[in-house]
């Protein structure tokens, strides 16, 4: 891709061994960059293009920590090459592992889809050349680009530290595995294949904002539901000093953010944000089955969802713009419900001040292909105190034309955005929050086999571990039958939980926890892939056998 899209090929030039790092730092030599690794971080010289921390906790923890800083002092080609170089060449292991996991076998057995697909980005990546030569002082073509130039970097510092040939991997796959959200969509509206089975159930993640109902704090929380092959984690830190456009001496709002992510991903993919614009960003899967939207899914003239948020976190000033930004050049893949929480706009309530709250705190936005919707839903969230995202349209004409009156007509209520049993159970749930220890119970909340709102008329056995907050399908049994796949035995759940608050997000922290939730008093025990069905037959390199991790507040180390 970088090919097509980098202007300026950045060389880099002796990249220097020191056994097992925590650090590395890129300085300039001339034209060209030097990369060393340390075990000290006294060794990083003041004057750098950029410096990382990393450490692999994922045994102890559930999560990989990466920290990256660069240097506004210079070019923002540099500092983005820099950036990319070093966390592939840090993390380059899990990387591996991540590629295997995930993406190794993708292609098996549909070679012609897979080719529809290379088809496609090769054209796409010829426009958006074509864009950032047209317009190469435009903030959002110049973030495009520099975007872009990250995810080179990674690719040629993770084959700098990597030494088995078989083992290498291009920019492309590097894109492959970044656009992971997108990929499936992708492929079905280049063949558009006669079963929609994956597109019906995209129960991807539950997100929750929750106001106190006395003002005194705000709560912005995302879990995320995925294979279980997922589950090599990462929190990330990236501080990249980026200009708004070439030449300018003005920073990027978004030159800071932390977020949830995955080895060789240069975004969340969860998606969950906290930015140094005040932004914090979220999202639930919501799908579309409507098979005639996928006729608008085009490879010129769009970009696909993962570089398309990347590019707003970056660029926006608030929730308002972050819409704007995010809706141009809609790809209609990967489509989601996004939650935007400007924390600007927030102020909370105390024993000497009351909390104000005003417009714009909170803003969602639904895509599909070829259309749009978004709303600042503030008013709502003061009325209700909450704003609940679990993969259904909010909006009524999203929800319509994703097919949902077809899905509700079809196999009920399951899918209706108000009769969903995740929209009773959180309903139910955030109204008994008070604190964080509360938000944090709810978004791991599942007891599936005694919560009346757990239960399925049509399943043997007549409850689904689907049917929860966070979920965890594998504890259906394999035997057991449903109406439909989403709520069967599969190796898919809740992997994770991540909440920020008013208090929180200004340091960058989160509360997290990695691993599939459990309670052992109600009959749900820790994930294990040595007791798990599946597990011999599903690629796990990396994993812990065991997901039994503590949450965390993790602080970063240069903050």
């Amino acid at each position: 891709m970088s090919s097509r899209i980098i202007l300026c090929i950045l060389l880099m030039c002796g990249v220097f061994f020191v056994g097992e790092s925590k650090y590395a730092y890129a300085v300039a030599k001339g034209a060209e960059l030097e990369v060393k690794v340390t075990d000290y971080f006294a060794d990083i010289p003041d004057v750098h293009v950029a410096r990382a921390t990393y450490s692999n906790e994922i045994n102890s923890t559930g999560w990989a920590f990466l920290e990256l800083h660069t240097s506004a002092s210079s070019p923002d080609e540099k500092q983005a090459y820099a950036a990319g170089f070093l966390e592939g060449f840090l993390t380059r292991d899990l990387i591996w592992m991540h590629w295997v996991n995930m993406l190794r076998g993708y292609c098996y057995n549909k070679t012609d889809v897979c080719g529809l697909i290379e088809e496609f980005v090769d054209i796409n990546e010829d426009y958006i050349s074509s864009m950032v030569k047209k317009y190469p002082s435009d903030p959002y073509w110049y973030q495009v680009k520099l975007y872009y130039i990250q995810l080179e970097g990674l690719a040629v510092g993770y084959n700098e530290a990597t030494s088995e040939p078989y083992e290498w991997l291009t920019t492309r796959d590097i894109i492959w595995i970044n656009m992971l959200g997108d990929l499936d969509e992708l492929a079905f509206s280049l063949s558009m294949p006669k079963t929609t089975d994956d597109l019906l159930f995209p129960d991807h993640c539950t997100g929750l904002v929750k106001l106190l109902p006395d003002w005194s704090n705000l709560y912005t929380s995302q879990v995320t539901w995925n294979s279980y092959q997922s589950m090599l984690r990462f929190q990330k830190m990236y501080v990249m000093n980026l200009h708004v456009t070439p030449g300018s001496s003005q920073l990027i709002p978004g030159h800071k953010m932390s977020l949830s992510s995955y080895p060789a991903f240069v975004q969340s993919t969860d998606d969950f944000y906290i930015i140094s614009s005040g932004l914090v960003c979220g999202e639930t899967t919501t799908g579309n089955s409507n098979r005639s939207l996928f006729e608008n899914v085009k490879p010129r003239g769009q970009i696909l969802e993962y570089a398309r948020a990347m590019v707003a976190n970056r660029l926006a000033r608030n929730g308002k713009e972050w819409v704007e930004i995010f809706r141009k050049h809609n790809s209609g893949t990967y489509n989601n419900q996004w939650y935007i929480v400007d924390y600007k706009r927030f102020k909370p309530r105390t024993s000497q001040s009351k909390g104000v709250i005003k417009s714009g705190l909170l803003w969602v936005i639904e895509q599909l292909p070829g259309y749009t919707e978004a709303e600042d839903l503030t008013e709502k969230l003061k009325e209700t105190t909450y704003f609940p995202s679990y993969n259904i349209p909010y909006f009524p004409r999203v929800f319509n034309m994703s097919g949902g009156n077809v899905r509700v007509a079809t196999f009920g209520d399951w899918f209706g955005y108000h009769t969903n049993p995740r929209a009773k159970i959180i309903k139910k749930k955030q109204a008994s929050i008070s604190n964080l220890r509360d938000m944090y119970y709810a978004m791991r909340y599942n007891d599936f086999r005694h919560d009346p709102l757990s239960r399925c008329a049509r399943c043997r056995p007549p409850y689904s571990a689907c049917n929860a907050i966070a979920a965890r399908n594998d504890l259906n049994p394999a035997n057991g039958t449903y109406p439909f796949r989403a709520l069967g035995h599969r190796s898919h759940g809740a992997t994770d939980a991540k909440i920020t608050s008013a208090y929180l997000r200004s340091s960058y922290r989160f509360l997290a926890v990695a691993s599939p939730t459990h309670n052992i008093s109600r009959g749900i025990p820790p994930f294990q892939w040595s007791k798990f069905d599946m597990g011999p037959h599903i690629s796990h390199l990396g994993h812990p056998d065991q997901w039994l991790f503590a949450p965390l507040l993790h602080d970063w180390e240069w903050e």
